[in-house]
């Protein structure tokens, strides 16, 4: 595998493993890692985030694109949860 760089600093969790699961059905070689450390019970996660994906660095705009689609879709959904008319505010 080539050479892994930090491309993106992930939220939690479930972010990371729908990432992980898009990355690798796409094929793009990359690994997840977390701040998590038995140690300090995930302290660092509350500071640093859940972690972050690290990749060759010629897939760092696709993957920085993909994450971007991600949080939006969340973002969505979770507006359209909040309204309780059930109706798009466009």
């Amino acid at each position: 595998m080539e050479d892994l760089f930090k491309i993106a600093v992930l939220d939690n969790e479930i972010e990371a493993q729908l990432m992980d699961s898009l990355l690798t059905e796409r094929g793009i070689p990359h690994e997840m890692r977390s701040y998590h450390d038995t140690a300090y019970d995930g302290l660092f996660q509350t500071q640093k985030g859940w972690g972050y994906i690290g990749a060759p660095l010629p897939y760092r705009e696709e993957i920085l694109d993909i994450l971007h689609d991600v949080r939006n879709q969340a973002g969505r959904l979770a507006h359209s949860d909040s309204d309780p008319s059930g109706e798009s505010p466009e």
